[in-house]
């Protein structure tokens, strides 16, 4: 499994892109889209909602459980993929691509989000 190396990551297994257009966007890593299995519901922070970084902002289902999602970053959700919300085997089929979850305007960036090699390091342990 590869991690993007332009990504950064958060300990919950959330990935983080650098800022396009204003917003950063926000999704489970290919290691937590394996350990959840098949995602079956989505469910995603409203468009306008602050989220908090390590804060729940949504959750996801699959065929063996539901797992919280939790924000890597503080700040305002401007998008959210519908995509997702309408076809959840996105998150596995796409974790990094086309299965993202949502973008925000970052307000506050914590300072213990992983690179690509930390977090496969962190993951792997």
């Amino acid at each position: 499994m590869s991690n993007p190396q332009q990504l950064r990551y958060s300990k919950e297994h959330e990935w983080l892109s650098a800022a396009e257009d204003g917003a950063s966007t926000v999704g489970i890593t290919e290691h937590a889209a394996n350990a959840l299995g098949d995602v079956v519901f989505v469910q995603l922070p409203n468009v306008g909602d602050t989220v908090t970084a390590g804060e729940t902002c949504g959750e996801l289902e699959s065929t063996k459980s539901v797992s919280d999602l939790y924000s890597p970053v503080t700040g305002e959700v401007t998008e959210v993929n519908e995509d997702v919300v309408n076809d959840p085997s996105l998150v596995n089929s796409a974790p990094f691509e086309g299965g993202w979850l949502f973008k925000v305007r970052v307000a506050e960036e914590p300072a213990d989000l992983l690179s690509a090699d930390e977090y496969s390091a962190f993951s792997a342990g």
